[in-house]
């Protein structure tokens, strides 16, 4: 993490374990939300654990597709003790409760759109299906239980959501006074890999540094994947071969993202070349279909996040 994100998240909670007669002053529950949000891999878990560690504070780490209903919600709130950090991870894949108003108020704009969406629907995988059936908190439920967890006791609190789809939460779930800092889980950068090269091989220079910045640069990649490729294998490995195997898993990452670009490319032109035909009344039934298909797989692709 960029450590001037790291020191004012640090200053943050030194400020709210010290603030408890403010928080009575201005008539305040004595609580502090934090979503963190970012891709995968980003250390959303880790920061977590510090928090927690840096607090030393209890850890409830809630599963919501485990609870029956919202009164069992309300049971669990009244047993969560004094200074605790209360855990809700994916919290957009928790429940279907990411949206649905918006949902609510959007009209079909044409049949096509309505057969796509029903093709996406009948590709729900069973534990999504069971989610639905078998739970039944709802989204009014889940923010009684945020804001009634503040005025359960006097003690001080935390709730911490994570998701990698920060888009696809309810406004009302992460507006401010819920979840009163938003936090980004970036990929890594330079400094974050400083950081692990010198946690994992004790170096803070090194004549390979300034290739691997450059590349981090160019590329997404997690730190997860960083401390991956850079944590030695076997106490015989050398810092030299742990350098040399980020930057080999670096380029490698840089080939995948141009291929993946030049398939993308490749699939915009064919589906501009289709929509030409179609226009032109030349296209055959068969490639008609084609194109309808191909417009259904990229859609379901993008909704669950099935290709990178």
């Amino acid at each position: 993490m960029d450590p001037e994100k790291k020191k004012d998240i640090v200053n943050d909670l030194i400020a709210f374990t010290k603030g408890k007669e403010y928080y009575r002053q201005i008539g305040k529950a004595w609580k502090r939300g934090y979503l963190l949000y970012g891709p995968p891999g980003t250390g959303k878990s880790t920061m977590i654990a510090a928090m927690a560690n840096f607090l030393h504070f209890d850890v409830y780490d809630l599963e919501l597709t485990a609870i029956k209903d919202n009164t069992e919600l309300r049971k669990l709130m009244i047993e969560i003790s004094k200074r605790a950090i209360v855990v809700i991870e994916d919290i957009d894949c928790s429940l279907d409760i990411t949206g649905k108003r918006r949902a609510n108020n959007t009209n079909e704009k044409d049949n096509d759109q309505k057969d796509v969406k029903g093709v996406i629907a009948n590709t729900a995988t069973d534990n999504e299906r069971g989610n639905d059936e078998d739970s039944k908190i709802t989204l009014s439920g889940l923010l009684n239980f945020v804001d009634g967890l503040w005025s359960a006791s006097g003690g001080e609190r935390i709730i911490v959501f994570t998701t990698n789809y920060v888009e696809r939460l309810d406004s009302a779930l992460i507006r401010r006074g819920r979840m009163d800092k938003h936090i980004e889980m970036s990929y890594c950068c330079f400094e974050a890999f400083k950081v692990l090269a010198k946690n994992y091989l004790k170096l803070e220079s090194h004549e390979k540094f300034e290739n691997i910045k450059c590349l981090l640069k160019e590329i997404d990649i997690s730190p997860a994947d960083v401390a991956e490729n850079l944590m030695p294998k076997s106490p015989e490995m050398s810092a030299e071969e742990c350098l040399g195997n980020l930057i080999t898993a670096l380029h490698q990452a840089k080939d995948e993202a141009a291929s993946r670009k030049a398939k993308k490319l490749d699939a915009e032109t064919e589906d501009k070349e289709s929509e030409v035909k179609q226009q032109s009344g030349t296209a055959t039934k068969e490639e008609v279909k084609t194109g309808f298909r191909k417009m259904m797989l990229r859609i379901l692709a993008e909704k669950y996040n099935c290709f990178r």
